[in-house]
């Protein structure tokens, strides 16, 4: 059974730090000024638009220094985590989850931060949220249905989610816990001590950057290890960003990931808002939902 961290009052303190790539200062204000406009008090880290010369928000230390003091002070009910990029996973298994795990408090984060939720799952058995991060809050102040949904979440109000049909979706319904994020991170993690349990489990992936033929060997490998042959639902989010060879691939993202899934007796649902674009709500991974994908919309709701 998953461990749920306690949600958040008025008054708590929200850490903000960077366990992976450099985010300068300023990109953080917009973010600090909603958590305070939300009741909250901030901490904000030294791996924060630190001295950094590099890509890193600090040395491996430095980043695991602070993200350790965060974890265990009780003055920090939640580590907002500044961005992603790249590092988490240099870090993770020099991580001391001790006194985290007799004390747990949200972590909140998507992209490279991935792979820190597919470890407090796996290894933990603890909640965590993958959803909007400081650079979110620069766009509407605040006030966009993604970083509203993370305030809902915060402080536990049960989500509810829609989106609008696609041609390619599959329909059905189905309640089970949730896991995943990043498609690359997804890899990345197979055959080390994070790597997530799919079975029985609704999955959504999103993805940023990539070249399409990337996506496709990623898909591929996902299907060779028999990870989407064991799940309940599967979602996908935002593929953003995508770029193609010289000589084209010759499908779309949309059609590619089709061609991995199609054969797959289970809910399907394409364009669900999560990922690197302006839609990314809050999911809480390790959490019980209900997805059920109708011919008018896709829902995902916390049951």
């Amino acid at each position: 059974m998953t461990l749920v961290p306690p949600y958040l009052k008025k008054g708590d303190c929200i850490g903000i730090m960077c366990p992976a790539g450099y985010m300068e200062s300023a990109r953080t204000e917009a973010c600090i000024s909603t958590l305070k406009k939300w009741g909250f008090r901030v901490f904000k880290g030294k791996t924060v638009g630190g001295k950094s010369r590099n890509y890193f928000s600090g040395n491996d230390s430095m980043r695991l220094d602070e993200l350790q003091q965060m974890l265990e002070d009780d003055r920090i009910k939640a580590i907002l985590f500044g961005r992603g990029g790249y590092g988490t996973s240099r870090i993770l298994d020099q991580i001391d989850f001790n006194r985290f795990r007799r004390k747990p408090k949200w972590l909140i984060g998507f992209s490279d931060i991935s792979i820190l939720h597919f470890h407090l799952q796996k290894k933990l058995g603890i909640a965590s949220i993958h959803g909007p991060m400081a650079a979110a809050f620069l766009s509407e102040k605040g006030n966009s249905p993604a970083t509203k949904s993370l305030l809902d979440t915060l402080t536990g109000k049960s989500a509810a989610y829609s989106c609008a049909p696609h041609p390619f979706n599959i329909t059905g319904k189905t309640t089970a816990e949730i896991t995943g994020g990043n498609l690359s991170m997804l890899i990345h993690s197979l055959g080390t001590p994070s790597e997530p349990i799919t079975k029985n489990k609704i999955l959504f992936l999103e993805d940023v950057g990539e070249y399409l033929y990337h996506i496709d060997r990623m898909m591929l490998q996902l299907e060779r290890t028999g990870k989407l042959g064991q799940l309940k639902g599967l979602i996908f989010g935002g593929f953003t960003e995508l770029k193609d060879t010289t000589r084209p691939f010759g499908l779309s993202v949309e059609e590619i990931l089709r061609q991995h899934v199609a054969h797959l007796k289970i809910p399907i649902s394409f364009g669900f808002p999560v990922g690197h674009g302006k839609e990314n709500v809050a999911i809480k991974c390790g959490m019980r939902y209900r997805f059920e994908v109708r011919s008018d919309m896709t829902v995902l709701v916390e049951a």
